[in-house]
């Protein structure tokens, strides 16, 4: 081996083991170096938006700072336009029915109307007597005039008020009292202030509608509402009494005006208008000009409408004491007609007293008569006298 050789090796060789001691150095002297104290370390913070992020070097120096590109953040997106709704139909509301023409008739027609009457006048003195002083007498309803009688027991009063209602008369055979007086004079004599009325179309009294025979309860109802115009009649004390025609008339305003403190019907007709109709026809004469007459016998032909003018179906609104007399031989109105109205009161848990009469006929005779009155006269003495006589 050439000396220049030989030389060239051990450089080479030198200079190997120079580097390698040089490296160790260095690794040994990266690896010593203590970290950064726990308390200096740089936190994590989310860049603010357009922030430049410092970069710490491996050797606990600061590199130079780089500017960090804004971080996305959440941004609420500005309101995109929404398509508008197609417009939805609207339900068409149902037409409301209009009322029937003759409505007002039907038992709640009549108990939400008014009656507001007027004043009772004296037309003039027809008789007196020991016990009382009766009157010709006039007073207002529905634009009607309505003549009647009026017994006043002599005193100061006030007194108990008796509306005494009459049977169906021909108008031309009938006369003021008719179908009433003896009544009327039994119960003055005991301290009752009677009222008889001719309704509308009988004696001096107006013509006027009176479908299902309801003209003549709103004449009676005016009535009660004229009661305050007589010094010696106490409203506050009401009774009504009804033969036949003005037992119907009688059964229908019980179960309309709360006023009417008791009431006696005395071979009354049916309480289902009906039965009525079907026995005397529906009350217009043939040749009327009523306009409504068409309508008229429409409806008394349709049961479902007569059931909203039969007081059978309304008697839970009674609120007056119910007296019923009735004869067993009345060939005028069964007696099948005044059970069913007792049978009704009954089931409505109504106070009701029912009297049948042997023998007896559509008007009482002797014994049977005197009975019935004293009967009538004890039940108004209590429930509008109190018990009292």
């Amino acid at each position: 081996m050439s000396l220049s050789t030989t030389i060239a090796r051990s450089l080479s060789v030198a200079a190997g083991t120079a580097l390698f001691l040089v490296s160790l150095l260095a690794a040994c002297s990266w690896r010593g170096e203590p970290s950064p104290p726990a308390s200096t370390a740089t936190p994590v913070v989310s860049p603010a938006l357009g922030d430049s992020t410092p970069v710490t070097s491996p050797g606990g120096g600061t590199a130079q700072t780089t500017p960090v590109p804004p971080s996305p953040t959440a941004t609420t997106p500005a309101p995109q336009p929404q398509p508008t709704p197609p417009p939805q139909p609207t339900a068409t509301p149902e037409p409301t029915p209009a009322p029937h023409p003759l409505a007002a008739y039907t038992i709640d027609g009549l108990r939400s109307r008014q009656y507001p009457g007027g004043t009772i006048e004296i037309l003039g003195t027809l008789d007196a007597t020991d016990a009382y002083t009766r009157y010709a007498i006039a007073y207002p309803s529905d634009g009607l005039r309505i003549t009647g009688v009026m017994h006043v027991p002599h005193g100061e009063g006030p007194f108990p008020v008796v509306i005494l209602n009459h049977g169906y008369i021909p108008p031309e055979q009938y006369w003021p009292g008719a179908d009433t007086w003896r009544e009327a004079d039994f119960l003055a004599r005991r301290g009752y202030l009677c009222i008889a009325p001719d309704f509308r179309g009988w004696a001096g009294s107006d013509q006027g509608p009176n479908y299902f025979r309801t003209g003549i309860v709103i004449d009676v109802l005016n009535l009660i509402s004229s009661l305050p115009s007589v010094p010696q009649a106490d409203p506050q004390r009401v009774g009504l009494w009804g033969h036949s025609m003005g037992g119907g008339l009688v059964a229908k305003a019980i179960t309309i005006d709360p006023r009417i403190d008791a009431a006696v019907l005395y071979g009354p007709v049916s309480a289902y208008d009906l039965d009525n109709i079907q026995k005397w026809g529906d009350g217009l004469p043939e040749n009327t000009t009523d306009p409504l007459a068409p309508i008229y016998r429409e409806a008394a032909r349709d049961p479902a409408f007569i059931r909203l003018t039969s007081a059978t179906f309304y008697f839970h609104y009674v609120t007056a004491a119910v007296q019923i007399h009735q004869g067993t031989a009345d060939t005028v109105t069964p007696p099948e007609w005044a059970r069913s109205i007792r049978d009704s009161l009954q089931l409505a848990g109504r106070s009701v007293e029912y009297y049948e009469y042997p023998g007896q006929g559509h008007a009482f005779q002797g014994q049977s008569w005197q009975l019935f009155m004293e009967r009538t006269a004890a039940f108004f003495d209590t429930h509008l006298k109190g018990g009292g006589a």
